[in-house]
C-alpha cells in the first residue's frame, strides 16, 4: 500500500499515513479552502487500509488549530477509522489549550474505539 504523505503548510496539516512503518498522523493547522477536497485522499486511503489493516493502528491527531469545516472532516476520518479493527486514537494537545482538549473529549464521545487524550 502506498504511503500518503502530504507536506503541511500554513493553512494545511502535515499528514502521513504509512502502513509499512505503522505511522498514522495528522498534525499542524487545518484551515484548507476546500476541506472536502483536501481530505478526500485521506478518507480514500483509510477506506482502502481498512480492508487490509495492520493488527493494530495508533492514529495520532496533533492539531494546533482547525476550523469548523475541518471539524466535520475530522469526524469523517474518525468514522472511517471506526471500521479499522485494532485502532487507537491519540489526541495530542498543548497542556494549556482547553479548546483542543474539549474537542478531543467531544470526538471521543462520538466514536466507539479506544481514544486517548494526551497533553504536552
Amino acid at each position: 500500500m502506498e504511503i500518503l504523505n502530504i507536506e503541511g503548510a500554513e493553512d494545511t496539516p502535515k499528514i502521513i499515513l504509512d502502513k509499512g512503518n505503522g505511522i498514522f498522523e495528522i498534525s499542524g493547522r487545518s484551515l484548507p479552502e476546500d476541506c472536502a477536497e483536501f481530505y478526500k485522499p485521506v478518507l480514500e486511503w483509510i477506506r482502502s487500509y481498512s480492508g487490509d489493516s495492520n493488527a493494530s493502528t495508533d492514529f495520532v491527531f496533533n492539531l494546533e488549530y482547525f476550523n469548523t469545516a475541518s471539524s466535520k472532516l475530522i469526524l469523517d476520518i474518525l468514522s472511517a477509522l471506526n471500521d479499522v479493527k485494532g485502532t487507537t486514537v491519540f489526541w495530542h494537545y498543548q497542556e494549556d489549550d482547553e479548546d483542543m482538549m474539549e474537542a478531543g473529549e467531544e470526538y471521543r464521545d462520538l466514536v466507539e474505539m479506544p481514544f486517548e487524550l494526551k497533553s504536552y
